[in-house]
């Protein structure tokens, strides 16, 4: 009780009561309508079909062949059988000098052309990205123009301008005083090197330029206004939000060059003195053409490993940069 002004006894406010909290029931989940799994089921079949038929069938069939060698028996009258040899035909295949070599020239091809073809391609990007540039629609048909071309119709173009009594490039380097031999040992992994640069630059460009036009045009435009020159907007703003598309045409690149065969083996037309084992690929090829399938096959599993393991590594070297920065 309190005392009015008046001298009243006032009688004291009663504590506001606290309610309690609305509780909102829990929704129900909603039952779901029978036959959903069997429509994906059937959607998704003719791709299981497909995927189990031209994929893990052919996968699962070589290396089952790489398991196995074929034995003759007698005076070699009856048909031969195959007999089961484990882990011989890789021990075999790791072990000859001319396929370890293939395995060599790939990845040194791989460690010096896929990074100055990705490069040019990401420069080639950039410039088409930019505003100044003119006749952009030109440009971007002309650069993607060689990938068009199928890889066996660029492969024999190259090979006339590189044979030794055909080239230009020869000629000219004769006027300058300059015995030029592009076929040589020493240049067969340059020359097969610039035929890939020129066929598949175009492609990894046409991908990066996408990437690119996904940037949102704004975050130029506040650099510009920041004082930052064009060079600075590429290389600080545009390249690191383009980086999954780097990856994504590393990957395939690293895969594709471990798949070498259209250039060596046009080229050998030109070059006797190109090996049929100066790839793996052509390797195995002319495995199968000797009739030797248990070691086409084992030397195709081999090759796969290898592509997977450079790139997952690559992939996992990517992730380990990314999470540090």
């Amino acid at each position: 009780m309190t005392t009015a002004p008046t001298g009243r006894a006032v009688p004291e406010a009663e504590p506001a009561r606290r309610r309690p909290p609305l509780r909102h029931p829990r929704p129900r989940p909603r039952p779901r309508p029978r036959g959903r799994g069997r429509t994906a089921g059937l959607f998704l079949a003719p791709f299981l079909l497909l995927f189990t038929a031209l994929y893990l069938a052919p996968i699962g069939y070589t290396v089952h062949q790489s398991l196995f060698r074929m034995h003759r028996s007698g005076l070699g009258l009856t048909a031969p059988t195959q007999a089961f040899a484990g882990l011989a035909n890789y021990a075999a295949v790791l072990g000859d000098p001319e396929f370890r070599g293939s395995l060599l020239r790939v990845l040194l091809i791989g460690v010096v052309q896929v990074p100055l073809m990705l490069l040019l391609a990401l420069v080639l990007a950039l410039l088409l990205d930019a505003r100044s540039t003119m006749f952009k629609r030109f440009f971007r048909l002309a650069f993607f123009l060689p990938y068009a071309l199928p890889g066996v119709v660029g492969a024999i173009m190259w090979s006339y301008l590189v044979a030794p009594g055909l080239s230009p490039i020869t000629a000219a380097a004769e006027h300058l005083g300059l015995h030029l031999n592009l076929t040589s040992d020493g240049m067969l992994g340059p020359t097969i090197g610039n035929m890939l640069t020129w066929g598949w630059t175009g492609y990894n460009m046409l991908i990066l330029y996408s990437a690119l036009q996904s940037i949102p045009p704004e975050l130029s435009e506040a650099a510009v206004m920041d004082g930052c020159s064009a060079f600075g907007i590429a290389w600080r703003i545009k390249v690191p939000m383009i980086r999954p598309a780097l990856v994504l045409t590393t990957v395939f690149s690293i895969i594709g060059t471990a798949q070498l065969y259209n250039e060596p083996a046009i080229l050998h037309n030109v070059a006797p003195n190109l090996s049929s084992t100066y790839t793996p690929i052509y390797a195995a090829y002319n495995a199968v053409d000797a009739n030797n399938f248990n070691g086409a096959a084992t030397e195709s599993v081999v090759l796969a490993l290898l592509a997977f393991v450079l790139s997952f590594g690559f992939l996992k070297l990517v992730q380990r940069r990314g999470a540090a920065l």
